[in-house]
């Protein structure tokens, strides 16, 4: 719950700060607003024929009376119409990502830069970025397909696909929502596309917290183009805090195991037949650094004289043995 309401609030944050940047929210909307303009042109286009269509996929329904026929196809051009649009927010993200990578990868570096610290990116032409940030896209929205065409076929079963898989649907959307936003960010770190998918499972609350709010928000017309500069913001703060975490739970998720020993390398002890470091015991067998006590229970080096201890209350080195008694 707690990740939940983190994602969530990460989109706020986003939203804040290209609220405190004027300049560079109006420059992230230029690429928005392109994708924008051709996704309207489809969607025109598909309300118009969506009857034909609707006929043309249930041709068992043509010698159907009224009013079964009509319902039928009406259910039909519903689902259709709002498999195109859960799709559009899915793909309008990655098609504006694509068109606008120059623009977003310059929103995100100024982003961290005003966070306090930038990560250099990669050293590759502009084309080879691109290339990468629409196979990687690809990858993503094949994933999302297959949990897409599930839903939807699992949408006709009674009560709960008109209550239960909705939800879930907005779920999984808002996750793969996720993996595209903080591509940018992401890239920039020359993670690869299967590394990002690894590190938002691990983290699936936080994934859909941030993404489910702007799924929902996307189906309000013109929302998306506004929204999208800040979602970038907020996404590439999003992928500075999951990172960092990520790199301060790799030591401690290696145990005892992964902690060094002195004497060795890392993780090992100090090679057989040298001597252990000054604080530190010697294994068993090997031989007692000078000033330091062997282990309980190890012997003394054979021929070798035990190191001078200080006597007791620390005035200089102990008394000898007492001498014999001699006859008289």
């Amino acid at each position: 719950m707690r990740d939940l309401v983190a994602g969530m609030r990460y989109l706020g944050k986003g939203q804040r700060w290209v609220a405190g940047h004027g300049r560079w929210w109006g420059f992230g909307l230029i690429p928005a607003l392109i994708t924008l303009v051709l996704y309207g042109a489809v969607l025109t286009v598909l309300a118009l024929w969506s009857g034909d269509i609707a006929a043309w996929a249930t041709p068992f329904a043509d010698d159907w009376g009224s009013p079964w026929q009509g319902l039928v196809r009406g259910v039909f051009v519903a689902l259709l119409f709002a498999g195109a649009l859960m799709l559009s927010v899915l793909t309008f993200t990655a098609v504006t990502l694509v068109i606008g990578d120059p623009f977003y990868e310059s929103l995100s570096e100024q982003v961290e830069k005003s966070e306090g610290h930038c990560p250099d990116g990669p050293d590759r032409p502009m084309w080879q970025e691109i290339w990468i940030a629409l196979r990687d896209s690809v990858h993503v929205l094949l994933r999302a397909a297959v949990f897409g065409i599930l839903l939807f076929a699992l949408g006709f079963v009674p009560f709960i696909g008109q209550t239960v898989i909705p939800v879930i649907a907005f779920c999984v959307n808002g996750f793969f929502l996720a993996v595209e936003l903080t591509s940018v960010a992401m890239q920039r770190r020359d993670i690869p596309v299967r590394e990002r998918l690894r590190l938002l499972r691990g983290r699936k609350a936080l994934a859909v917290g941030f993404g489910t709010p702007i799924v929902l928000l996307f189906l309000i017309p013109f929302v998306a183009v506004v929204l999208m500069p800040g979602a970038v913001a907020g996404a590439t703060l999003l992928v500075r805090d999951l990172v960092a975490g990520e790199e301060d739970e790799a030591p401690d998720a290696e145990g005892d195991a992964g902690r060094p020993v002195a004497g060795g390398p890392y993780g090992q002890p100090a090679p057989y037949g040298q001597p252990a470091p000054q604080g530190q015991p010697a294994p068993y067998g090997q031989p007692v650094p000078q000033g330091q006590p062997a282990p309980y229970g190890q012997p003394k080096p054979y021929g070798r004289p035990a190191p001078e201890q200080p006597a007791p209350g620390g005035f200089g080195p102990p008394p000898g043995p007492y001498p014999p008694r001699q006859g008289h």
